[in-house]
């Protein structure tokens, strides 16, 4: 009996009705519960990229040369998008406070806590803070800590009666002071939009949001973008979706069979930032950036995060302008064999994919398989050097096909029993800050369907609980993992200045966010 049968014996009327509503098919959860049962295979590594072995650090002429280039692109009315993964709630910022707020101590005790209320002044949100303070407690923040009712503020930051910071997403939280007021990172990355992504007199900037605080955003966007449309003499285009239900992932038992809620029905849970290929797949765009929400500065230092956009950028048109012409090449016939020898030089040195046995290939295979590699997505990422933050590193894998080709790798994706890749992965000299630009048409202006080149043996499976009961939960292929693993990939060094994430509060504190 196939394992397809014994969770459609498991499946009951409701539960088809359930994965209807959420436009999932009876295979899908199958092949889910079955990737509990097996779990994923560990990516084979060749060596973690470094300058002049996968990473590009162009030098100053260059860099000028790219900027020209990504300028003369926009001068053709490309349609170019920012997409802005957004739905993260801002929570997880906020750890440290929630623990004090239920701490048995009232006083600030931990470095983080003292930080937190020495400084609390130069934070942006400080003034709307003290607004709630007085609105709730009748004192400002400072009186309400000279009397030592500092959990009083916290709540006020924290409560739905308050700021709600412990529940908004982070792209409405205030991040940056400006003598104007106060702009959150939502705002930043409008800024952004105009600086770099506009063309014919248009910025294009997507959101995907989570459907609980999706008015919200409409709202503060409404409210804000003809100001930055004024200022920056442009037109904006903003849209938003939402994760896909369809992209939700069923939770498991320990056992591997289906996990229930109290009311008998199936646990589904968000697949991870890996869904969001299909949301990236129903934008059109020649060209889509891809940032983070946090990571953004204020305008005093703007101008790496500018220009270094508009270099990788360049370096990507440049990149797809040459394989355009190769495919063009190989699609009518118009080579010998000394111009497959200087196509083959492009995969290998350019997009650094390379094929062990490629000698061994007729011309006719040798034209299958450049016509194969080059016709595909392409990403430029921008990569820093390694300080010791957390995220996914620039290494070079084998991929299904033998090839070897670029990819970004989080450390779950890695075998932690093999020490040498253990030890390219410690000694990584670069990590991604999640800093792409794409490209997503062929060479004839028709887009790619993402979802084809999601490599589906990357996913990931993480232990949580519900109701204090042990529960597997499934995460698709990360949106810059394996979601983008069968893309042309190259990375290009980018300063450490035009990284600049918020994981905690306190890092609102940092010179770079003042």
């Amino acid at each position: 009996m196939s394992i397809y049968f014994n969770t459609i014996l498991m499946l009951t009327n409701q539960d088809l009705q359930q994965i209807a509503q959420k436009g999932i098919t009876p295979e899908q959860i199958d092949v889910q519960l079955k990737e509990f049962e097996t779990g994923f295979p560990f990516l084979r590594l060749e060596a973690a990229a470094s300058i002049g072995h996968g990473i590009v650090a162009p030098d100053e002429a260059e860099r000028k040369q790219y900027i020209d280039a990504w300028n003369a692109y926009k001068a053709e009315g490309r349609k170019i998008v920012k997409f802005v993964p957004a739905s993260g709630a801002a929570s997880r910022m906020f750890k440290d406070m929630f623990g004090f707020l239920n701490a048995d101590y009232d006083v600030p005790t931990t470095d983080f806590e003292k930080k937190y209320f020495d400084r609390i002044e130069d934070f942006a949100f400080f003034g709307a803070l003290d607004e709630k303070c007085k609105a709730n407690n009748g004192k400002g923040v400072k009186e309400l800590m000279a009397e030592g009712n500092y959990k009083a503020v916290v709540a006020n930051m924290l409560n739905k009666e308050g700021l709600n910071y412990g529940q908004l997403p982070k792209g409405m939280l205030l991040f940056h002071k400006y003598p104007e007021g106060a702009r959150t990172p939502m705002e930043e990355h409008l800024v952004e939009g105009a600086l770099y992504a506009a063309s014919n007199g248009e910025a294009n900037v997507h959101f995907t949001v989570s459907h609980e605080h999706i008015e919200f955003f409409e709202q503060k966007v409404a409210e804000k973008k003809d100001m930055f449309a004024q200022k920056y003499g442009i037109k904006y285009n903003i849209s938003f979706s939402e994760q896909k239900p369809s992209t939700d992932t069923v939770a498991a038992n320990p056992d591997n069979t289906p996990f229930r809620n109290e009311d008998g029905s199936l646990l589904f849970r968000p697949g991870g930032h890996g869904a969001l290929i299909q949301n990236l797949n129903d934008i059109d765009a020649d060209v889509i950036f891809i940032k983070n929400i946090d990571n953004v500065v204020p305008d005093r230092l703007k101008q790496d995060t500018v220009d270094y956009k508009q270099i990788i950028a360049g370096v990507l048109v440049t990149l797809q302008k040459q394989a355009f012409a190769y495919l063009k090449a190989l699609n009518e016939g118009q080579y010998n064999h000394e111009k497959l020898e200087e196509i083959i030089r492009f995969v290998q040195r350019d997009l650094c994919c390379r094929k062990a046995d490629i000698k061994d290939l007729e011309d006719a295979e040798l034209v299958i398989y450049l016509k194969e590699k080059l016709n595909r997505p392409m990403r430029v990422c921008g990569v820093v050097k390694n300080v010791g933050e957390p995220g996914g590193g620039p290494f070079l894998t084998y991929n299904q096909d033998g090839t070897v080709s670029l990819q970004i790798l989080e450390s779950s994706q890695i075998d932690k029993s093999n020490e040498e890749y253990m030890k390219m992965f410690t000694e990584g000299t670069h990590f991604n800050p999640v800093d792409l630009v794409c490209a997503v048409k062929d060479y004839e202006g028709k887009p790619f369907d993402l979802p084809k080149y999601v490599d589906k043996t990357t996913g990931f499976i993480s232990s949580k609980s519900k109701n204090g009961k042990e529960l597997k939960a499934l995460e698709l292929p990360g949106l810059w993992n394996g979601a983008m693993s069968n893309w042309n990939t190259v990375f290009v060094e980018v300063p450490l200045s035009t990284f600049n994430p918020v994981k905690t509060v306190n890092d609102l504190l940092r010179e770079q966010h003042q």
